[in-house]
């Protein structure tokens, strides 16, 4: 796995279970990442938006110019965002 000092941003909100349960993964990963709550942050929730086709849709994670959403989340989906952004 390739390590970065740039971590990931993860959109969530503080209710959501999946991102819960993305924070758990990465952390087992020793994966750094930022967390921006959307209900809590100015424009976050336009940000998740924008890189998700207009859908509001938690957890999203960003690295570089790679996005997904794990909303509905599992590893396989973990692990192929990890993938495309470079990170496994």
């Amino acid at each position: 796995m390739t390590t970065s000092s740039t971590p990931i941003t993860m959109y969530t909100t503080s209710w959501c279970p999946d991102c819960k349960a993305a924070k758990r993964a990465l952390d087992s990963k020793g994966l750094a990442y930022t967390e921006i709550n959307i209900e809590e942050v100015e424009d976050a929730a336009e940000a998740v938006m924008r890189v998700n086709g207009g859908k509001r849709s938690v957890p999203t994670l960003v690295y570089g110019d790679t996005a997904a959403s794990l909303s509905g989340f599992s590893i396989v989906k973990m692990n192929a965002f990890l993938s495309q952004a470079g990170l496994a």
